[in-house]
């Protein structure tokens, strides 16, 4: 048996992880065959393939980002990408995909299962907004780094009497800066599913002053105040429709500062919530995805994702993964106030 490996979207830590334990466990268990395709859904669309043996999965465990390379390529909008897709698996005698991915690339995958291909999905977001898994691998090591990062902004914020805006990844859910803001003692944190009221947010800061002890904000790269309050700017739009997000932290910044007299200063983490080594959680999530995947796979058991429910690795419908965002629930946020202040 041949099987296709792709990872698409945004990179994520754990991806060469996940490639790793499809390899090892499907060669030495079943003596399958594989295929790389490079640049997500733009490999297959273009038979752009690189070989994966035990060697090319050698050493790559700790490794961020994915030996395959990424990209946010929507076959769906491409007029005959699905047949060429098709044409191009059966000319490579490919049997099986697994496909490794978030909430667009598993979408894809859905869709494509619908169609009559083989598929098995692998869920990865940093974001942890995909359903029907309660962990996705990615998102401990972002919420690390920005706890971190946030640790380092608390002693120079203090120093220099400011407040502090850390933006961190979170397009339409707010788990990194929920999570990472509780880890950090943030005093405020701003998530997409509760429309900020500004006014409410400059109290608080200024509040946090008279203590003589300096604000420090976490705000996710989607979080917005209620209707009306600020005019907020956004970038182009991609291939799935999402709009490029970023500039919620500076503008948040100048208004704080405009409306308190106090200096205010922004820090968006970025890429870098994203890049470098996964932290052993991921690294073991990742690994045991990848080990259910490739049995999926053996066991025929198409169209489906492997996901964390509890401590187990399940089955559950792709379609299911996909029907919508987990987003941060009222009472996990309600959970978090006790610790603003």
């Amino acid at each position: 048996m041949r099987v296709g490996v792709l990872t698409g979207g945004g990179d994520c830590p754990g991806l060469n992880a996940v490639i790793r334990a499809v390899v090892r466990k499907g060669i030495k268990d079943y003596g399958y065959e594989f295929v790389g395709f490079r640049d997500g859904w733009r490999g297959p669309l273009e038979g752009d393939t690189m070989p994966l043996d035990r060697a090319a999965v050698g050493g790559i465990l700790p490794r961020g980002g994915t030996i395959l390379g990424s990209s946010r390529t929507n076959l769906m909008k491409i007029d005959g990408g699905v047949e060429r897709v098709k044409d191009n698996m059966a000319a490579l005698g490919i049997d099986a995909l697994v496909a490794i991915g978030g909430e667009d690339t598993l979408g894809v995958a859905t869709q494509l299962h619908e169609r009559d291909v083989n598929v098995v999905g692998v869920p990865k977001t940093i974001d942890n907004d995909l359903n029907a898994t309660d962990f996705t691998f990615g998102f401990d090591t972002a919420v690390n780094i920005a706890t971190e990062a946030i640790d380092r902004l608390h002693t120079t914020a203090e120093s220099h009497h400011r407040a502090l805006v850390v933006e961190v990844m979170g397009r339409h859910a707010g788990w990194i800066a929920l999570h990472s803001g509780m880890a950090a003692g943030a005093n405020v944190i701003l998530i997409p599913e509760r429309p900020f009221d500004i006014d409410e947010v400059v109290a608080h800061v200024e509040s946090r002053f008279t203590t003589k002890y300096a604000p420090i904000l976490v705000v996710a790269e989607g979080a917005h105040p209620k209707d009306g309050q600020m005019e907020l700017s956004h970038g182009e739009t991609d291939s799935f429709g999402h709009v490029r997000l970023g500039g919620i932290g500076q503008r948040l910044s100048e208004e704080i500062e405009r409306r308190t007299g106090k200096e205010a200063r922004s820090v968006v983490l970025g890429h870098v919530q994203r890049g470098g080594t996964p932290s052993a959680f991921d690294r073991v999530l990742a690994t045991r995805l990848g080990v259910n995947a490739i049995e999926a796979v053996h066991d025929k058991s198409y169209g489906k994702m492997v996901a964390l429910q509890g401590t187990d690795i399940v089955r559950v419908d792709l379609s299911a993964a996909t029907e919508k965002l987990k987003t941060v629930p009222d009472a996990r946020f309600a959970e978090a106030e006790v610790f603003f202040g």
